[in-house]
């Protein structure tokens, strides 16, 4: 355990020395040598080459705090999440009011990054234990996976709109290659590329609106079908899992920030980039997409809800070569939301296993991209179900584990960030973790109680099949709440019963032990 710990922490500065004790701990095998003389070659150059060990307090030195706010406020200002409010009128039959009032009610909620300069999946191990986190980690892998695959989908589509030589595969194959640039320079590349990644997203959209507001407007007294209950909470779900999920990642973009800042302020960074991005791009995706049908220039391009690049382009077409233009630029522009998650893809790799964490992060990150480009190119004929079935999958599990991470802060750390409440030392000890048993039986309770509730392409629970709609996500995180709270106590109490059981044996121990000794 120490030589792992002084391994993984070796990998905390953007630069490796040469005399660092793992050149003795890899010097037996011999791939791993060639790794580490990769990362030492290209820290020299400026990529980060740090691995998952919390950032000590005196390296987390940057100060612009407001880089918070753009690097989640270019995430969701982008074309996935137009395509996100397009699921209401496209995929559930909803009305432009219909879908507004929900994406408004869902995106007034949102995350928050904490203090403690650890990822977020090894900030995880404080409440499921060093073990227990490896589901939500392995989980975490693979979700993100997803989400890099529907950004590529949807950017390789809007390449693909411009012109009909192209096709979705060599847009899928550009947005790719671009996310992983910009990925594999590492955290401070990153935050840059994020700071300045919004602008031409904003600019497309502002013209968006100005050329089709005539068609909005008219299409508000278009009459529409009462919606049904079921679609409400259904697309409800959709648009909650694409929020919540961002939760097993935002830790990991603060984790050189300086924590000499108020807990409220970093909140409010993060809170205000999603919910100013989220809100602005799901209603104007639920706007263009429910007028679509009345206008035959849009509905050619959206072809018949599978192509939402398609439609942006279709939009900005009477402006001609800027109309292009803006819409290479909006697809361009959708590694903002890829790389956050091919970041978070690498760490949560290395949480998964101890001998993972001796892999480099641009290991994982090139192993992503290799999954990524196939995948996303056979995913890519089937949009819109992929679309919803990846996104729903996401937020039941997110929805548990949000559940279990916040109330173990709340009830249990008191809401503190300090090193007495949170012990990082501990970060990579079995032992001095919590068991993270009760995490992982409130996991599975969640989602034992979410299946009655599920409606998807390839099952639909009792519950939903009477109407209910898509409730999994908001019976998962109630639960997961619950019972957590429940299971977490009860071993709380086990564990301060058996200390004060110990410590009278101990005081019984040495009362023997001074009567022998005074006999």
């Amino acid at each position: 355990m120490a030589d792992r710990t002084a391994l993984q922490s070796s990998q905390g500065s953007t630069e490796v020395s040469a005399n660092e004790p793992e050149n003795n701990v890899r010097a037996g095998f011999l791939p791993l040598r060639w790794l580490y003389r990769a990362s030492t070659f290209l820290a020299h150059y400026g990529i980060e080459t740090h691995g998952i060990a919390p950032i000590p307090r005196e390296e987390r030195l940057e100060k612009r705090w407001y880089q918070m706010f753009f690097v989640w406020f270019s995430a969701n200002m982008n074309i996935l999440s137009f395509s996100t409010g397009t699921i209401g009128p496209a995929f559930f039959s909803l009305g432009v009011r219909d879908s507004i009032i929900v994406i408004v009610v869902v995106d007034l909620f949102a995350v928050f990054g904490p203090k403690l300069g650890t990822r977020a999946m090894v900030q995880s191990r404080f409440s499921w234990g060093y073990y227990g986190a490896i589901i939500p980690s392995a989980l975490n892998v693979f979700s993100l996976q997803g989400f890099l695959i529907l950004n590529c989908i949807i950017g390789g589509q809007t390449i693909a709109s411009v012109n009909s030589h192209l096709d979705d595969t060599l847009g899928i194959v550009i947005i790719g290659i671009i996310s992983l640039v910009v990925t594999f320079f590492g955290y401070r590349f990153l935050h840059w590329y994020e700071s300045v990644a919004w602008i031409p997203n904003v600019i497309a959209f502002i013209v968006m609106l100005a050329l089709g507001y005539p068609h909005l407007r008219a299409n508000q007294s278009v009459s529409v079908p009462a919606p049904k209950a079921s679609s409400l909470l259904s697309f409800g779900s959709a648009v909650a899992a694409s929020m919540l999920s961002w939760c097993t990642i935002t830790p990991d973009y603060g984790v050189y920030h300086s924590p000499d800042i108020s807990s409220f302020r970093i909140f409010l960074y993060t809170y205000l980039g999603f919910l100013t991005a989220g809100l602005t791009a799901h209603t104007m995706g639920a706007a263009f997409a429910a007028a679509a049908p009345n206008v035959p220039a849009w509905n050619a391009g959206f072809q018949d809800s599978s192509s939402v690049g398609g439609l942006v382009y279709s939009v900005l077409t009477p402006v001609g070569g800027f109309g292009k233009l803006l819409t290479v630029l909006v697809a361009l522009s959708v590694p903002s939301a890829c790389a956050p998650c091919m970041y978070t893809f690498s760490t949560s790799f290395m949480v998964i296993a101890g001998w993972f964490a001796l892999v480099p992060r641009w290991v994982y990150i090139l192993i992503s991209e290799g999954v990524l480009i196939p995948v996303a190119i056979i995913g890519a004929k089937t949009f819109y179900t992929t679309f919803v079935d990846i996104l729903d999958i996401i937020g039941y599990w997110s929805a548990a584990f949000a559940a279990i991470v916040l109330i173990e802060h709340v009830l249990f750390r008191r809401a503190s960030f300090t090193e007495d409440v949170y012990p990082i030392t501990t970060w990579d000890s079995a032992r001095l973790l919590p068991t993270g048993i009760p995490a992982i039986f409130a996991f599975f309770c969640a989602c034992g109680a979410l299946v009655p509730f599920m409606s998807q392409a390839w099952y639909v629970g009792p519950v939903a099949q009477d109407g209910s709609g898509d409730c999994g996500i908001y019976v998962g995180f109630v639960v997961g709440a619950l019972t957590y709270a429940v299971f977490r106590g009860v071993e709380c109490w086990y564990m301060k019963k058996r200390r004060i059981s110990d410590g009278r044996g101990e005081e019984e121990e040495g009362v023997k032990e001074t009567k022998l000794m005074r006999t």
